[in-house]
């Protein structure tokens, strides 16, 4: 279960928190579409932070959207896997 308090993100607002989330969900809008660059910045509690994703990585994005939604309450749980009956 995700523990909302002992999260990577605990301790950040829900303002900075709903910024990073818009940010991110831009940014993997902005690397599907090629519409622009692949290195993106934003400022946490301990300092600023830089990260640079290209399409190779838009996974490790996509992830990080997700951990943000659930942080948020935007999503309460994940996904369940697929499963295939090959009968």
């Amino acid at each position: 279960m995700y523990d909302t308090t002992t999260s990577i993100f605990a301790g950040m607002s829900t303002a900075a928190l709903q910024a990073a989330l818009a940010n991110a969900q831009q940014a993997y809008l902005d690397l599907s579409t090629g519409a622009k660059g692949e290195s993106y910045s934003y400022t946490q509690g301990d300092g600023a932070k830089s990260v640079t994703y290209t399409r190779a990585n838009l996974g490790s994005l996509v992830a990080l959207i997700k951990q943000l939604q659930v942080q948020l309450g935007v999503v309460t749980h994940g996904r369940r896997p697929i499963r295939f009956n090959f009968r």
